[in-house]
């Protein structure tokens, strides 16, 4: 981690894993960390794909977006979920200001491009990153 970027701190790789120290075989191993402005984008991309009700320790938390996949692609609709991602990072995200949010359809795809731009609180530093949000097939 840059030591500009020491005050946002560091959290649990997502998806969790663990890395292993010391001699290969070694049984002991500890969970990976990210730093930075990679776990700020980390934490975006949870916040997006966790539905309401979904931790049961803070049912408040996320974004909802899965109740939108069966929902006509219009121009209410792109406006409701750029309102739902700038509430949810307003939220849950205290590390940064949203700067931009756009929601970008792409209709042969099925698929919603959702570009999110934003600074960091107290280092005046600007980032983004598109998520994309569709269904897969199981």
């Amino acid at each position: 981690m840059r030591p500009e970027d020491e005050f946002l701190g560091q959290g649990w790789a997502f998806p969790p894993a663990f890395v292993r120290h010391g001699p290969p075989g070694a049984e002991r191993g500890e969970a990976a960390l990210t730093a930075g402005v990679e776990d700020i984008r980390q934490s975006l991309g949870i916040i997006l794909n966790t539905t309401l009700g979904e931790r049961i320790m803070r049912p408040e938390f996320g974004c909802n977006l899965e109740d939108q996949v069966f929902n006509a692609m219009n121009a209410s609709m792109v406006s409701y979920v750029e309102t739902l991602v700038k509430t949810a990072i307003l939220y849950h995200e205290p590390r940064i200001d949203a700067d931009q949010i756009s929601v970008v359809p792409d209709q042969l795809a099925g698929r919603l491009d959702i570009h999110v731009s934003w600074i960091v609180r107290g280092a005046n530093s600007r980032f983004n990153a598109v998520y994309p949000f569709y269904v897969t097939e199981s």
